[in-house]
């Protein structure tokens, strides 16, 4: 069945008359009459009769009308669906760990949209084991979180930040180039815990001790463990991105602690394998500058076309 034949058959009982549904369809008047003889033909009846210079629909033409007008506004809907969507930007769905989406998404993305205007950036923050299921499900495109094997994901370590020791720029440690494991046996602590940044990765350090550290406040956000350290209620480790900005102002000041190799909190980029977009190498490229550029006390591990093989 022929949609045209039921636009004309709507648009004759709209005007009444088949020359006025002619010119609005753009039709001649034997065209529209035409696709009313075979939409006839179809149903196996006559749907209108001429009452004097009218047209008026016939019972049989009354009973279809509702499911005629009715398979025109399902279509006018597809066809604006269409539309709308061809007008819609493609979406970049972003999944990331609190810390990235606190101290880096608000410089990367901005970025991001230069280079990619007719984008829209669909951002989903959470933890790494969050991240890579909504990652398996399709539910993001790419993901900044730790390092991650999988047999379906591709996982390109990118950037490590430094562990660092914090202080208040008031606190006694501020102006001491270094201070030993001892030092801080009696100091309350922050601790701030987050995946590769466990205490047991600090914890030898201690061991010689009389007793372990203070862990007054332990808690699972970095932005809460740097704010308790601000308020001077201990100090503690935290990511060196996290306190970059308090450290420029002179409120918190990092300290180095002589039993203590320098480790990092390792950020990678992860896809699923079959992924093979463009925009992924373009965010990889981008995120490295950012790196470069705003000076971050973080080093890049990796050339960003990586993410392409």
């Amino acid at each position: 069945m022929n949609i045209e034949n039921i636009e004309s058959f709507v648009y004759i009982n709209h005007y009444g008359s088949f020359n006025k549904t002619a010119e609005a369809l753009f039709l001649s008047q034997p065209s529209v009459t035409a696709r009313i003889q075979t939409l006839e033909r179809e149903l196996g009846c006559r749907l209108f009769d001429r009452v004097g210079k009218q047209v008026v629909l016939t019972e049989a033409g009354r009973k279809f009308l509702p499911y005629a007008q009715e398979m025109l506004k399902t279509l006018q809907k597809g066809r604006q669906h269409i539309r709308n969507t061809e007008k819609l930007p493609q979406e970049f769905r972003i999944g990331s760990t609190i810390s990235v989406s606190n101290y880096l998404i608000p410089e990367l993305l901005p970025r991001l949209h230069d280079h990619c205007s007719d984008i829209h950036v669909k951002l989903t923050t959470g933890g790494t084991d969050e991240q890579v299921k909504r990652l398996l499900a399709g539910e993001v495109d790419v993901a900044f979180i730790r390092k991650m094997i999988h047999p379906s994901l591709r996982t390109v370590a990118f950037y490590e930040d430094p562990i660092h020791l914090y202080v208040r720029s008031d606190h006694s440690f501020a102006k001491a180039e270094s201070v030993s494991a001892e030092e801080l046996q009696d100091r309350k602590f922050v601790f701030f815990e987050c995946g590769t940044l466990d205490w047991l990765r600090i914890h030898r350090a201690f061991e010689a001790l009389s007793s372990p550290p203070n862990i007054a406040f332990h808690v699972d956000n970095s932005e809460t463990a740097k704010k308790l350290i601000l308020r001077g209620a201990g100090i503690g480790f935290l990511p060196a991105v996290c306190a970059r900005e308090e450290v420029r102002e002179g409120r918190l000041t990092p300290v180095r602690v002589r039993e203590l190799t320098e480790f990092t909190l390792q950020t990678s980029l992860v896809t699923l394998l079959q992924n093979e977009s463009s925009m992924i190498t373009e965010l990889a490229s981008i995120f490295e500058d950012l790196v470069h550029d705003r000076a971050l006390d973080a080093s890049p591990l990796t050339d960003s076309t990586a993410l392409a093989k």
